[in-house]
């Protein structure tokens, strides 16, 4: 990895801290325990996690710019930055009562919802840092660097927790081990325990980025002289205000409305397929926990490499070739996967017994999991160059809404089209259209932004 500062490291430090919440949690273990386990059946579960990501997409859609505004008014992100995380704890914690037999299934989803806002809130304000930190010719390197340390972290994460904590149905985990601390296997509290257990990673790994990143500084908000000064509801109006100028302003910056629409199809996309793919093995493939789990370990440590190596191309080439790069094998990758079944492969009929369904899976999947670290690296880059630089956070928080306006899209999609059709491999179809919409907006988009960021209006 390249030689960067203490400051770079203490920043990417976020990545680490935060990427535990969306591999272990969202990805490859709590999310099919939840479907496979908590809910009725898979089919139900999908269904039912569909509709919670939804709900959250649309909070989350709401309040995003709003926020991002409010904090280049303010120029206080650390404020911010610790109330996300107390959600993201609190949220994560909770997980912890998701036993097999409870009947509280909506305070379960709601706590997960809860996390999920925090991580997605905070996020924001640590990637509005990303310019203050490194010049235009090095984010590219940096923002794929953090991805690809983020897997990395996850991927730490993932192995402990498959090696010592989540057991399979049979009560063992990935050593051949009951659960770790006496966890009873038959209540499954090994695997629940991933909630408070990335809750933890979460306040420990973040130390450093307090200690090193100091988000107070960052030169694009109003110094902390004019924060204290200025009352709570002054800095509300005046975000508001910076916020309507900025919406209003896009109809003149054409390449940056673009980019935030095309984002909106293509992030959803993305996040829906890496939500449910987990979801989708163990209920279309019949895996385990650990089988999915072992896959996540393979798939992260790809988007650990693909996210560093996209990186190094974003800085050759730039984001966008990056970008277009990785929705056209997204799609063609998940196309693929919904004509994989037990007993099909190609929608060609295979033995119940083979093994050629699984390894084709594995294949897409990982290919999947390749692109997805290039394309968010590349796609934080790309609002950086998009961006008036003097309201990075506005500009990040309007990138969220963009990437959550319809991020209810993908799940009801996925919830509604598993509904009618009963079957979990449908369901899944419509995020190949949200692929091919985000691929085909993005001819509008400029590479380098449609003002030079030197030159940007405030």
């Amino acid at each position: 990895m390249a030689k960067f500062s203490k400051r770079v490291w203490g920043w990417m430090h976020f990545d680490w801290a935060s990427q535990p919440y969306h591999t272990v949690l969202t990805t490859f273990i709590f999310g099919p325990y939840f479907a496979s386990v908590v809910a009725d059946n898979p089919t139900t579960g999908q269904e039912q996690w569909g509709w919670m990501l939804s709900a959250t997409g649309l909070v989350i859609a709401v309040f995003a710019p709003i926020l991002g505004a409010w904090a280049d008014s303010s120029g206080n992100k650390s404020t911010w930055i610790v109330l996300f995380s107390a959600l993201y704890v609190a949220g994560a914690w909770a997980l912890w009562w998701a036993a097999p037999d409870t009947t509280h299934l909506n305070w379960i989803l709601l706590a997960f919802a809860v996390g999920l806002v925090g991580v997605e809130f905070a996020t924001i304000f640590t990637n509005a840092m990303l310019p203050d930190i490194g010049d235009k010719k090095e984010i590219g390197l940096i923002s794929g660097s953090g991805w690809a340390y983020g897997y990395v972290g996850g991927l730490i994460a993932l192995i402990l927790v498959l090696l010592f904590f989540a057991e399979n149905e049979t009560g063992k985990t990935l050593a051949g081990n009951p659960p770790a601390f006496g966890f009873d296997p038959a209540e499954r509290e090994g695997t629940r325990s991933t909630g408070p257990l990335t809750a933890i990673w979460y306040v420990v790994f973040m130390i450093p980025f307090f200690l090193w990143a100091s988000p107070g500084r960052a030169r694009g908000g109003a110094s902390s002289m004019k924060a204290a000064a200025m009352p709570f509801l002054s800095n509300a109006l005046e975000g508001m205000r910076g916020l309507r100028q900025t919406i209003v302003g896009l109809r003149k910056n054409t390449s940056f409305a673009a980019y935030l629409a095309s984002s909106m199809f293509y992030r959803d996309a993305f996040n829906g397929i890496a939500a449910f793919g987990g979801i989708y093995a163990t209920g279309v493939l019949e895996w385990t926990i650990v089988d999915v789990g072992m896959f996540g370990i393979a798939g992260t440590l790809v988007g650990a490499t693909f996210a560093f190596a996209g990186g190094f191309a974003d800085r050759r080439y730039g984001p966008k070739p990056v970008i277009l790069t990785c929705i056209a094998i997204l799609a063609t990758s998940t196309l693929l996967i919904c004509t994989i079944a037990r007993d099909q492969v190609l929608f060609f009929p295979v033995g119940t017994d083979s093994s050629l369904p699984d390894i084709a899976f594995f294949a897409c999947a990982i290919t999947i999991s390749a692109m997805g670290g290039s394309l968010q690296s590349a796609s934080r880059t790309m609002v950086v160059r998009q961006s008036n630089q003097s309201r990075m956070t506005e500009g990040f928080g309007l990138y969220a809404l963009s990437g959550k306006a319809t991020a209810f899209l993908a799940p009801f999609l996925i919830a509604t089209t598993t509904a009618l059709t009963g079957d979990q491999r449908f369901g899944v179809t419509p995020i190949v259209i949200l692929f091919i919409i985000g691929f085909y907006i993005m001819k509008w988009v400029h590479p380098d932004g449609q003002f030079k960021r030197g030159e940007q209006t405030k």
